[in-house]
C-alpha cells in the first residue's frame, strides 16, 4: 500500500482538509463543508469534488470519520440515501478507524466506497503523482537540473577560476539529488514510463544509484509520497540558491533563462 503521508490526521476537520486537499492536487473542484438541497431538505457533505474527464463531469462526494470506534452500517444506509437524492456518482466514506463487517455488504453493489484514511492515499496515489508530484517537481527545480548537467553553461567562463572550482564542487555534491529529481519528472516520465520506486527510497534504489548514501538520509527514509517531495523541493531550492549565488557574484544576471538549445544563459 503507498501512502502520500506518513502523518496522521490529528482530527475530523484535519482529516477532512486532507482528504479535500489530495482531490485538489488530483485535478478536482473541490468544496469543503458544501451545503446543498435535497427533497429531504438541506445536506451539508464533507466534501463535494467534481471533475471533467474527456467533457464527460462526474462528482463525488466525501464523508470523513475521525472516530475511535469502526464504523457502522447505519452511517452507509444514511449517506446512501443523501448521494442519491443528489444523483451523484460516486460516495466516499474515509475513516480513521475500521469498518464493521455489517458495513460491506451495506456498501455492496452500491455507488458507496469504503476507505480508510490509508487505503484511500493508495486509491489516488498513483493520479497524484501524475498530476501533482511529477509538475510540482519539473516545474520548481527545472534550475537544478541545468546547474547539475554535464555541459557547462555558456556563463560558467565569466566566473573567476576560484568560483569555477566552487561550481565544480557544487555539482559534485548536489548531483546525486539532481539526477533522482530528474527521474520524477515529466521528461522522463515520458521517456522511461517506469513505475514510480517504492518508499523507502533507501530500499528500492538498488543498482540505480551507485551509493545511495550520497542521498540525504530525509529523501532516504521518506515513506510517504508528499513527504518525500517536500524534502526533494526544499533541499533542490537550497542547492539552486547555491549556484545562483555565484552566478550574481560573477555579474550572470538573475534569471535562469534557457536558449533555443536547452542550455541557461
Amino acid at each position: 500500500m503507498r501512502i502520500l503521508t506518513a502523518t496522521a490526521p490529528t482530527n475530523w476537520r484535519d482529516l477532512q482538509d486532507q482528504v479535500g486537499l489530495v482531490l485538489d492536487e488530483c485535478g478536482f473542484d473541490v468544496e469543503v463543508e458544501k451545503t446543498v438541497s435535497t427533497a429531504r431538505g438541506t445536506v451539508e457533505l464533507d466534501i463535494l469534488a467534481e471533475e471533467t474527464v474527456q467533457g464527460r463531469r462526474y462528482s463525488i462526494a466525501c464523508e470523513c470519520k475521525h472516530w475511535r470506534s469502526r464504523v457502522d452500517q447505519s452511517v452507509i444506509h444514511a449517506f446512501r440515501t443523501v448521494v442519491a437524492d443528489l444523483g451523484l456518482n460516486l460516495g466516499y466514506i474515509i475513516s480513521t478507524s475500521e469498518f464493521q463487517a455489517g458495513a460491506f455488504p451495506a456498501a455492496e453493489l452500491t455507488n458507496i466506497r469504503l476507505y480508510t484514511w490509508e487505503a484511500f492515499q493508495d486509491t489516488f496515489c498513483e493520479t497524484w503523482l501524475e498530476k501533482h508530484f511529477v509538475p510540482m517537481v519539473t516545474r520548481e527545480l527545472d534550475p537544478l537540473f541545468s546547474y547539475t548537467e554535464p555541459l557547462v553553461p555558456s556563463w560558467f567562463l565569466e566566473v573567476s577560476e576560484a568560483d569555477k572550482q566552487a561550481l565544480r564542487d557544487l555539482r559534485e555534491k548536489h548531483l546525486p539529488l539532481g539526477r533522482l529529481a530528474m527521474s520524477f519528472t515529466s521528461y522522463a516520465r515520458f521517456a522511461t514510463q517506469t513505475p514510480f520506486r517504492q518508499l523507502p527510497l533507501r530500499e528500492s534504489l538498488g543498482s540505480w544509484m551507485r551509493d545511495p548514501s550520497e542521498l540525504p538520509a530525509p529523501v532516504l527514509d521518506a515513506t510517504g509520497y508528499r513527504d518525500l517531495l517536500q524534502v526533494i523541493l526544499q533541499l533542490g531550492k537550497d542547492a539552486i540558491a547555491e549556484f545562483r549565488e555565484i552566478k550574481m557574484r560573477a555579474g550572470c544576471g538573475k534569471a535562469d533563462a534557457k536558449l533555443p538549445n536547452g542550455e541557461s544563459r
